[in-house]
């Protein structure tokens, strides 16, 4: 009986092998793998081109594990028919261990093992997958013809992967340290970029710093000055109907040049929708080798203006310069107690305080001064305070009927009534 018991444990140990195979080369990292085999790794290299050919693997994997385990149970029915005579005792025992054998060290203990570093054992099993692919090589011919017919019969669509899969698997990243915050943070903006519109990014119709085509020289220098911009936007007669751009540049060459006017100078300028989505007008704006562009309401008014920058920093966050004076959009004031933005992005707000929505609660506001006003029905003047969800927001400062300054003010939680 010795030597049956001795096969019988490498049989088992090897349906562990065959297990932890298989889960090895379902959860290895294959970007990782691939890096290691274009640096010269041999192994690693081995482990992509088997991974490769999936099918053919899988099907060497559970011939294997297949014959193992029928060879293992068939030596256990010998070797326990001989420790209990009575046949019905022998099958009763037979399948309680071979079931609590094969579950442990065939299947469970190997598989999680390989789970916690596929990676390196793939590369220590794919010799051995290579060696056993030839050897059962006229069985897997035959499975792999079958499954090739069952394919023709059952056929499916191919799966693309989504955006929200692919902010999964960063989100998964950073949480077990793949990748770090900033890292993952600009990945989510790159895959999220082409759904952003135009109307999230572009300076308000209030905040524009234009010029009048005829305005003279002096006040439009003085205009460079005070605002500090390269590019002033052009407009005839009313800033609805913007002409063109002015490079800061070019306007002081013209007024080096005694220039009278800028009609010289003047450039064609861009425009596009607010619907608009921001890589496209990226691409436009690329294309017509131009960084500013006007933003058109529904009649053909002037809602606002872009820039090249305002697409890049989706991308990569504010981009600030000598000239810009950095607003921050959350000031803690104390534990429970914030200074927020009026200008500052909704969701950030959302995000920022845990606010979850109800099912059917949505807001068309993009910022958060214009989230109150659209929470109120109206403008609320200075000092007006009201509740949402658990936040307390008071109203600090109102410039050109825009909210400017919020108070937020994080409330306990209510306690539940339990009589």
């Amino acid at each position: 009986m010795v030597p049956l018991v001795v096969l019988l444990i490498i049989l088992i140990l090897l349906s562990g092998y065959f297990s932890a195979t298989e889960t090895a080369f379902s959860c290895m990292n294959k970007a990782r793998v691939h890096s290691w085999a274009n640096a010269g790794n041999k192994r690693a290299r081995l482990v992509m081109s088997i991974s490769e050919k999936y099918d053919k693997f899988i099907t060497n994997v559970l011939i294997g594990n297949n014959i193992v385990n029928i060879l293992a149970t068939t030596i256990a029915t010998i070797v326990f028919a001989q420790i209990w005579a009575d046949p019905s005792t022998s099958a009763i025992m037979t399948t309680v261990i071979m079931t609590l054998a094969v579950l442990t060290f065939g299947e469970i203990l190997p598989k999680t093992l390989a789970n916690m570093f596929p990676e390196k054992f793939a590369m220590f099993s794919a010799p051995i997958i290579f060696v056993l692919s030839f050897i059962f090589y006229p069985l897997a011919l035959v499975f792999l013809l079958i499954q090739r017919l069952g394919k023709k019969v059952i056929k499916k669509e191919p799966e693309s992967v989504t955006d929200e899969e692919i902010i999964t698997i960063i989100n998964e990243a950073e949480t077990t340290g793949g990748f770090d915050k900033e890292n993952g943070e600009l990945i989510r903006s790159a895959v999220e970029f082409n759904d952003v519109t135009v109307n999230k990014i572009f300076t308000p119709r209030v905040d524009i710093v234009a010029v009048e085509k005829d305005l003279p020289m002096e006040e439009i220098f003085k205009v460079f000055k005070k605002s500090g911009f390269s590019r002033l936007p052009v407009y005839d007669k009313n800033i609805d109907n913007i002409i063109g751009f002015i490079h800061e540049k070019n306007f002081f060459f013209a007024l080096h040049e005694k220039a009278t006017n800028i009609n010289e100078v003047i450039q064609p300028i861009v425009y596009t929708q607010g619907q608009e989505k921001v890589d496209d007008l990226f691409k436009l704006m690329q294309k017509k080798q131009t960084h500013i562009c006007v933003v058109l309401d529904e009649f053909g008014g002037t809602q606002g203006i872009v820039t090249m920058e305002d697409c890049l920093e989706e991308l990569v966050g504010e981009i600030y310069d000598e000239t810009d004076d950095v607003e921050v959009d959350f000031s803690r004031q104390s534990e429970n107690e914030y200074i927020v933005n009026g200008n500052g992005d909704l969701v950030d707000f959302f995000e920022k305080f845990d606010i979850k929505l109800d099912i059917g609660e949505e807001y068309t506001s993009n910022s958060i001064g214009g989230f109150v006003c659209e929470y109120l029905g109206l403008l609320p003047n200075k000092g007006a305070s009201f509740i949402f969800k658990n936040l307390k927001l008071e109203i600090l400062d109102i410039y050109r009927h825009r909210i400017q300054n919020i108070k937020v003010t994080i409330l306990p939680p209510k306690k539940e009534d339990n009589e």
